[in-house]
């Protein structure tokens, strides 16, 4: 019975590293999400000058662009033509959006990593224990 919660543990421990690992694919849309936590608008360009600065900017980026005598923060959809376009207030609630995702991924990488050092892998043999018997010299 006491092998039970160390089971549980490992079996927890595997299925967060599954989840993160789906997640990590996911970049750009975890990029759209923030963008639209921090107030950028979607816009569908419409334009043949909107259109064309959309093909310039770099994908998964945020860029300062100066249309029509105005500031906007854009960042770039080209998959589905659309652009998550903010004003400074946006972008500035953006990177702060971002320092803390940012925080909260270091966060749950260190729990990760200190749960497994917390394992008891003994059960196992180490390297050095029975099952490398044989390899030793």
């Amino acid at each position: 019975m006491k092998h039970l919660p160390d089971l549980l543990k490992k079996v927890a421990v595997v299925a967060l590293l599954a989840s993160a690992a789906g997640c990590a694919s996911t970049d750009a849309l975890n990029n759209d999400n923030l963008a639209i936590a921090a107030g950028f608008k979607v816009i569908t360009p419409k334009k043949a000058d909107q259109q064309a600065i959309l093909a310039k900017l770099p994908k998964d980026k945020v860029t300062r662009v100066n249309y029509q005598g105005s500031t906007y923060y854009v960042l770039p959809d080209s998959l589905n033509n659309l652009a998550y376009v903010g004003g400074s207030p946006q972008y500035q609630e953006y990177q702060r959006l971002r320092v803390a995702k940012q925080l909260s991924n270091n966060n749950l990488e260190a729990a990760q990593m200190n749960e497994m050092d917390s394992m008891d892998w003994g059960g196992w043999g180490g390297w050095g224990g029975p099952a490398f018997v044989g390899f030793r010299r």
